[in-house]
């Protein structure tokens, strides 16, 4: 896999995926508390199948760069910093009669899953950047 930068397409990738997944903690901890509220539709962040085809050369290729001294990014790195994932709602097949539509076990099994997928992504971009201040320290 080619080298974007100093950093793998994995780091990339793995920074991107905490950005997103901390995004999508907060969407389902407002459903959750927005529980009781009447005619609230709940929300979720779709971003996996946008991450999926950056990742293999699809989707938006063009970065912004916010200020011109930036390096430009280059390759999936580039196409990484793209993905924003998108805002769906998603209601309970049977919404209540106040019309709420949140599914109280559903959005906390969403965000037992989501928590577990941020610590993993957490656990592995640790490990990463140990393995480069190793290659650091035995350089010197």
């Amino acid at each position: 896999m080619p080298v974007d930068g100093i950093f793998n397409t994995t780091v990339e990738l793995l920074g991107k995926s905490i950005d997103l997944r901390a995004r999508s903690q907060n969407l389902i901890a407002s459903n959750v508390a927005n529980a009781e509220t009447p005619n609230y539709v709940p929300k979720s962040l779709a971003f996996e199948d946008e991450l999926q085809g950056a990742l293999k050369g699809g989707g938006k290729v063009a970065s912004a760069m916010t200020h011109t001294r930036h390096l430009p990014l280059k390759g999936a790195a580039s196409r990484l910093q793209s993905v924003t994932g998108r805002v769906v709602e998603t209601p309970a097949k049977t919404p209540g009669r106040d019309g709420n539509a949140v599914e109280l076990e559903n959005e906390m099994t969403r965000m037992a899953e989501n928590q577990i997928m941020y610590n993993a992504s957490v656990q592995i971009l640790s490990k990463k950047f140990e393995g480069l201040r190793s290659a650091l320290k035995e350089g010197k």
